[in-house]
């Protein structure tokens, strides 16, 4: 499988198609399998779809340490070094929404635009100590597989059996340190103050039944060059639930950027 060296660990990274550049970055205990399966195919005519799965996760080396947004960020300008990219558009989900507000705040020189799908808030999250140890106790049971697909499946609104499996799997064989550090990296995060200052074109996709997205309406008020779309009846997996429809806004995003009301207003000064 094809692998780059990046700050000092082996990481995972595909791609197909030719064309503007493109990153693709998964959530927390997530890898990179929606993206290649289900997006990068429906965009590879157009776009250069580079999909990587983090230090910890995924088919990347599981390291001792460097389990945090920051360095998953700098990862991240790592492999696209590798690439030869010198600009590139990121697209993150989840986690992989916060580490594109780090990109954001640390790297924008780097960035054409800026992709959040149902990011962690820019305040970080609201994870406690309980929780996390509730998860880490359910990852060693013998049924964990099992119970964590039942309630997975529950969640569901469009994915596919096979689809929810295959992200337990991928949830059950990240390192110890992406599972517990990554938790409080999240958590801690805290880039609100910076908000205001990031002026990369930016698109938020959130789903409307996914319980990040009222954090998400309000950080995108909170931006100066960002452009929403809400996914009606979807909730925090939005590219496995609607492949067609998000790669339909990311393609218009891609090609038209930033629509809001303050660009509609510009239109009618010119």
């Amino acid at each position: 499988m094809p692998m780059k060296h990046v700050n000092g660990v082996n990481l995972f990274y595909d791609e197909i198609g030719q064309g503007a550049a493109i990153i693709f970055h998964h959530g927390y205990t997530g890898a990179h399998d929606v993206w290649l399966d289900e997006i990068a195919p429906r965009l590879q005519h157009k776009y250069r779809c580079i999909v990587m799965d983090c230090r910890g996760a995924g088919d990347s080396e599981q390291p001792d340490g460097g389990y945090n947004i920051s360095q998953y960020a700098r990862d991240v300008i790592g492999l696209a070094d590798e690439l030869g990219l010198q600009k590139f558009t990121y697209v993150g989900h989840s986690m992989g929404g916060g580490i594109g507000y780090q990109l954001g705040v640390e790297h924008a020189h780097r960035l054409d635009k800026l992709v959040l799908v149902a990011p962690i808030p820019a305040g970080g999250t609201r994870a406690t100590d309980a929780m996390l140890q509730a998860a880490i106790a359910q990852r060693k049971t013998v049924n964990a597989r099992t119970e964590m697909i039942n309630q997975r499946l529950k969640l569901r609104l469009r994915a596919t059996e096979a689809s929810v499996e295959l992200s337990v799997d991928r949830a059950l064989s990240v390192s110890d340190g992406h599972f517990k550090d990554s938790w409080y990296s999240m958590r801690d995060f805290n880039v609100v103050d910076k908000l205001p200052e990031l002026q990369t074109q930016t698109l938020i996709i959130a789903g409307a039944a996914d319980g990040l997205c009222a954090a998400n309406v309000n950080d995108w008020q909170n931006l100066p060059n960002a452009t929403l779309h809400v996914f009606s009846r979807v909730g925090h997996g939005v590219p496995r639930d609607v492949p067609d429809e998000f790669s339909k806004v990311l393609d218009d995003f891609m090609e038209h950027g930033v629509i809001n009301a303050k660009t509609q207003q510009a239109k009618l000064q010119q």
